[in-house]
């Protein structure tokens, strides 16, 4: 320092905080979003039928399948039975995707083997008296049914097997009405197959919000009016899910009241967003958890007419997803970029839920409790073993009310 001159006065250097500079590795709830055999989650959804196809998708012709992370080979029989069937051939390993479908079932390529619709070998070609040991050797397989115009497998044990349920919104018909059912990814906001966890779209349907906000500003008015309007929202767990209400006032005083659910174990029960007339729930979607990475949306609804169900599927500026461009896509962003961007499977450690995310919390923990009740031996809610159960009856719908 030089005599007689002032010290300097030294200005701490401000510190800044909150950058991603030393984030910890995510997280991810991987008890609620893993499907595969033998996870908790996975196990779960194995109590449980579920969609794995349009009817028409079971034909003479060999399809293969994913299902809960499981490759399979589904067919129909030329007697008109569907099968679903491990693809490994019993006897030296040959793919069954390359088989013959038969009368009385599926023949390998390899050397003849021909399995029925429940795995059992009804021929060895090779061996003599066609397989004198055949009766012994049995085809992986899994049951099916055709329900709605879907074919439906279930995965569990087989001592576990509930009955496939029906469902009041596809059973009981107005007048003019017919069933169809549609494998678009309606819902998804996407094409067919949505690459990333199921779990981020079935949460998603106990998220009202994000119509205001994603549907209504980001990707321009996707639905009707009433929609883009703040709504007051309650959730309650009710036996077979989580229950969303939404209250709208409308300018004329009369108050819009939706109501929809997340049902267990994957089923999507969504009144329309995008049609004027009111009433119960016009159709039903079940989110179908391909793997851990990918999943696809099953839906049946009652129509007037053939190829109505497409038609609901969204637009931006009149295009379809697959018709948008990247930047298009990237200014107008839809539920597929929403859910797909949050990552193949949501990082769930770096989430801040805030008050509106409480339908979030809740379906979680009645995924957690469910779980755990597999885990401990029970059956899980939505099961039932009673060939006569009667049909699901589900209040959703959109509804106007002279008042609150």
């Amino acid at each position: 320092m030089t005599p007689g001159t002032a010290p300097h006065k030294v200005i701490p250097i401000a510190v800044d905080t909150g950058t991603a500079y030393g984030l910890p590795a995510p997280t991810s709830k991987l008890t609620l979003a893993q499907v595969g055999a033998g996870t908790p989650m996975g196990e779960l959804l194995r109590r449980y039928w579920h969609p794995i196809g349009l009817a028409a998708d079971a034909t003479d012709t060999p399809r293969q399948v994913r299902v809960l992370g499981e490759d399979l080979i589904l067919f129909r029989d030329k007697s008109g039975r569907p099968g679903l069937v491990y693809p490994h051939c019993a006897h030296r390993g040959t793919s069954l995707y390359y088989g013959k479908v038969e009368e009385r079932g599926i023949r390998c390529c390899y050397h003849g083997w021909l399995f029925d619709v429940e795995g059992h070998c009804v021929e060895q070609p090779c061996e003599p008296e066609l397989g004198r040991a055949r009766g012994k050797v049995r085809q992986p397989w899994y049951p099916v049914q055709e329900q709605y115009g879907l074919i439906w497998a279930y995965l569990g044990p087989a001592d576990k097997k509930p009955v496939l349920p029906r469902y009041d919104a596809l059973e009981r018909l107005d007048a003019g009405e017919l069933l169809e059912a549609n494998d678009a990814s309606i819902g998804g906001g996407g094409p067919a197959v949505v690459p990333c966890n199921w779990l981020q779209h079935y949460e998603n349907l106990v998220d009202p919000f994000h119509v205001v906000v994603l549907h209504s500003t980001f990707s321009g008015t996707q639905f009707v009016a009433q929609m883009a309007e703040m709504p007051q929202v309650t959730w309650d767990t009710v036996p077979l899910g989580v229950r969303t209400t939404s209250i709208r006032t409308l300018p004329d005083g009369k108050v819009f009241r939706r109501i929809s659910q997340a049902g267990l174990p994957t089923l999507r029960v969504i009144p329309s967003p995008r049609v004027g007339r009111y009433g119960r729930v016009e159709s039903l979607g079940w989110v179908l958890p391909i793997d851990d990475h990918h999943f696809r949306i099953y839906v049946v609804g009652r129509v007037s007419e053939v190829g109505e169900l497409a038609r609901m599927r969204s637009r931006m500026n009149g295009k379809l997803w697959e018709e948008l461009t990247e930047e298009e896509h990237r200014a107008m962003p839809g539920d597929y970029e929403a859910m797909v961007s949050q990552g193949a499977i949501a990082h769930h450690s770096e989430e801040h839920l805030a008050t509106t995310d409480r339908g979030i919390v809740m379906l979680r923990r009645l995924l957690q409790q469910q779980v755990d009740k597999v885990q401990r031996g029970e059956d899980p809610a939505g099961v039932s073993f009673d060939p006569n159960e009667p049909p699901v009856v589900f209040d959703a719908g959109n509804y106007i009310v002279e008042q609150a």
